[in-house]
């Protein structure tokens, strides 16, 4: 399931250790609309053992700032609360699939 992250629940999935991989997007960046349905089908194929997750610039500014996003799409993972790595801009599923069977 595709989470919408705020504040609150981005911190409480962070904190509980999971693997999250988190996409930093806004509605009007069009290179964002393109990665959209790729983060949708990444949640339905991770569901139960990674976190998918959005977070929408414009909404959650103090996140995007806090984590240095510069650009969108920014997707960045993180592991045990811990930024893994970032991809900037729009990228192929396989990037994200490659990434995410090398820490779940």
């Amino acid at each position: 399931m595709l989470k919408h992250y705020d504040l609150q629940g981005f911190e409480q999935d962070l904190n509980s250790g999971k693997v999250m991989l988190v996409d930093f997007w806004a509605n009007w960046c069009m290179p964002c609309r393109m990665l959209g349905p790729v983060i949708e089908k990444l949640a339905g194929d991770y569901e139960g053992k990674a976190e998918i997750g959005k977070v929408d610039v414009d909404e959650q500014g103090e996140l995007a700032m806090h984590y240095g996003v510069m650009s969108i799409p920014t997707v960045i993972l993180f592991k045990d609360g811990q930024e893994v790595t970032r991809l900037v801009g729009v990228q192929p599923e396989e990037s994200f699939v490659k990434l995410l069977s090398e820490h779940v």
